[in-house]
């Protein structure tokens, strides 16, 4: 057979699920036919781990590079990833948009989300009717909640060809973003349509369910993006989200392990496996969640929170106070939403203080109690309590 014939055979047995057979006719496709980059394409979805990859017997190619970085961006990689792609724009491929397309992805997968939108705009001048990842363009809009940028998408998607999967996806996306779930469900529909096997539609499709508050349609969908794709991490964390709205810890916390696994560096991934731990009350587990979430970045600002209320939860009190004092160092004079957690801390921080007879801290976070509605009354009873401990002090003292 040539390398297009072992191509096809390659296909075929990997639909049976005969992967290992599927992995060694494929190697020899690209050996066969090293410039047929559907094989190596092929041959990527069955890699599921960088040890694999390092087993593979490759041909000494230049496209070897776009397949070695086309794999770490699967897998998760995305530093390693750019590492190449910047390789191989000083060895040639300087003006190629795949590498720029490729480029946003690994910072998209980041969660760098203005650079990701930057460099797709730099794509979309150099090949402005350019519709490949534009699904994923969209996504970013939709994150940022750039209504406009994302009609103005939409409208151009729809003009260059409404029949492809990425031009259903970006409209879908829009829908969504103005809250119109149902149509947004039957443009998902119209990808899979086009193309069953387009996992960004299984995807979208399980979150517009979640929305609309179908569990059954969202881990059915969730279901089908795991079938195309096992690393599609954001499918396995949606059937954890619908497991944990139907209060099934253990199933939540089977999704949410898998989840973890292809994004070990996620602080999303361990808070809501610590979550998962605190409600099977799995304290150890849920407070080395929490401390990990902290060391990778902590994206949502949660993890101190966490670790200070669980802390709170096993009379920990010592340690509660420290995460506690660092979550305000963090966060009060930052333009956060999140004026209800501030003034529990605070609350906290003064019965600590006071219970040490530490006065001072005591009457600083009473006196701060009182810029918060949830916390004012309680921080007056404070300061009153304070300002007896030191009357009762000096009298003492005299």
């Amino acid at each position: 057979m040539d390398g297009f014939c072992m191509y096809l055979y390659g296909v075929v047995l990997k639909r049976l699920d005969l992967h290992r057979a599927a992995l060694t006719i494929l190697e020899s496709a690209v050996h066969e036919e090293p410039l047929h980059w559907g094989s190596w394409l092929e041959l990527a979805s069955l890699i599921t781990d960088r040890a694999k990859l390092k087993m593979l017997s490759l041909p000494d190619h230049w496209i070897k590079k776009f397949f070695i970085a086309h794999t770490y961006l699967e897998q998760q990689l995305n530093e390693e990833a750019l590492d190449i792609y910047r390789d191989l724009g000083e060895q040639g491929f300087s003006s190629s948009n795949y590498l720029l397309a490729q480029s946003a992805i690994a910072h998209h997968n980041k969660r760098e989300v203005n650079t990701a939108i930057l460099t797709f705009r730099e794509l979309r001048k150099k090949d402005p009717y350019r519709l490949d990842n534009l699904d994923t363009l969209s996504n970013l809009l939709y994150v940022k909640e750039m209504s406009v940028d994302l009609a103005f998408l939409a409208h151009h998607a729809s003009e260059t060809d409404k029949y492809r999967v990425e031009t259903c996806c970006v409209i879908g996306n829009y829908y969504s973003l103005r809250g119109e779930h149902q149509k947004a469900v039957m443009y998902f529909e119209r990808a899979l349509k086009l193309n069953p096997q387009y996992l960004s539609a299984w995807t979208l499709m399980g979150h517009e369910f979640m929305e609309m508050k179908n569990t059954h349609a969202a881990i059915q969908s969730y279901r089908q993006a795991i079938d195309v794709n096992r690393r599609d991490y954001r499918a396995w964390y949606g059937l954890g989200q619908t497991y944990e709205i139907l209060k099934l810890p253990y199933y939540c916390l089977y999704y949410y392990k898998q989840a973890q696994h292809l994004r070990p560096n996620d602080s999303r991934m361990l808070i809501a496996l610590g979550e998962t731990y605190e409600k099977l009350d799995k304290i150890q587990e849920s407070l080395k969640c929490y401390y990990r979430a902290r060391c990778f970045g902590d994206l949502e600002g949660m993890a101190l929170l966490k670790l200070a209320k669980l802390f709170d939860k096993v009379n920990e009190t010592e340690q509660a106070a420290a995460a506690y004092t660092e979550y305000v160092k963090e966060n009060y004079d930052s333009q956060t939403d999140n004026k209800q957690e501030i003034s529990l801390a605070f609350k906290y921080l003064a019965n600590y203080h006071l219970k040490r007879n530490e006065l001072d801290e005591a009457y600083e976070f009473a006196f701060k109690c009182l810029s918060y509605e949830e916390s004012k009354e309680e921080g007056k009873a404070l300061l009153k309590t304070v300002t007896q401990k030191r009357g009762q002090e000096d009298g003492e003292m005299q």
